[in-house]
């Protein structure tokens, strides 16, 4: 297991801006939860106001489901470019079934995905990826946060 940052995440995201900003996108949909903090991060360096949510699930903690459930009710009113940012491609089942869900209810409109790490056995490699995952990866808003009893 890796321990990724805030200092490396934040390096990591200019990276990811700096492939982005030529693509135009008109709006964000990120995949809950984990592509939340990474997609106010391209949200704001993108200058992008329209961030939606899907919310999917496949893992309970490091446990993979048999089956993905996607939630979703994205609405793209003259929108013709989405970027669909989640954290990492690592089976690929999420992205993959996300874009197709994607691509099949919304036709007309381009979707593309970033992620900060892409492990090559994923199923669906990214558009956009900075990092390829060779281990399980223990991002700071998965450890950061957790409820610590010692402060008060």
């Amino acid at each position: 297991m890796k321990y990724y940052s805030y200092d490396t995440f934040k390096n990591d995201t200019k990276k990811l801006l700096l492939l982005l900003r030529e693509d135009n996108f008109e709006a964000i949909v990120t995949v809950a939860r984990g592509g939340f903090t990474l997609s106010h991060a391209i949200s704001e360096g993108l200058n992008i106001r329209d961030v939606q949510s899907i919310r999917t699930e496949l893992y309970d903690k490091s446990l993979k489901r048999d089956n993905i459930t996607i939630f979703a009710k994205c609405q793209f009113n003259g929108i013709k470019r989405v970027l669909v940012v989640d954290d990492i491609s690592d089976s690929g089942e999420t992205l993959k079934s996300v874009m197709s869900y994607l691509a099949e209810e919304f036709k007309g409109i381009e979707f593309k995905s970033a992620t900060l790490f892409y492990k090559k056995t994923s199923v669906y490699e990214p558009d956009f990826w900075i990092n390829e995952a060779d281990d399980w990866i223990d991002f700071f808003w998965e450890r950061d946060f957790l409820e610590d009893k010692t402060i008060s």
